[in-house]
């Protein structure tokens, strides 16, 4: 198998021996299998985010004075949640991190075969996973933030 960038439809190993692209309909049912595993392991990412949000315990705010401007004081907040390492939530957030692991050495594995069609299944995936997946993640902003 070279190593450059192709376009072939021929001859082309997806990941386990058996599983062998040969003619461009089956080219394009693995183009839209690898395009949904892409976009998978995108929803993944933000669902085990909302999962941790959703199962963080033991909340503790901690405030420090910080010196202000014009020599004044202000008191700084620091929010720090935690998570128990023997909770259900825990070994749930552990499962769909090995899955998440192993989906992206898959993704990266189907890329480095450099086939055109499957790489760009893979950036088109992962470009429409993040597109609906991501847009309503969080952002939080410390208003208490000073930059220096």
């Amino acid at each position: 198998q070279a190593m450059t960038f192709h376009f072939s439809c021929e001859n082309v190993p997806l990941l386990f021996s058996g599983l062998t692209i040969n003619s461009p309909g089956e080219m394009a049912g693995a183009f839209v299998a690898v395009f949904f595993l892409a976009m998978f392991y995108e929803g993944l990412k933000i669902a085990r985010e909302c999962l941790l949000r959703k199962s963080q315990v033991s909340i503790r705010y901690n405030s420090m004075p910080v010196p202000g401007p014009n020599g004044t004081i202000l008191m700084e907040t620091h929010k720090t949640v935690g998570q128990q390492m023997l909770s259900l939530p825990h070994l749930l957030q552990t499962v769909l991190h090995i899955i998440q692991v192993v989906v992206s050495y898959f993704l990266m594995l189907i890329f480095m075969t450099y086939n055109g069609y499957l790489c760009i299944a893979v950036a088109a995936g992962a470009g429409t996973g993040y597109f609906f997946f991501s847009w309503k993640k969080a952002v939080v902003v410390d208003i208490t933030e000073h930059c220096h």
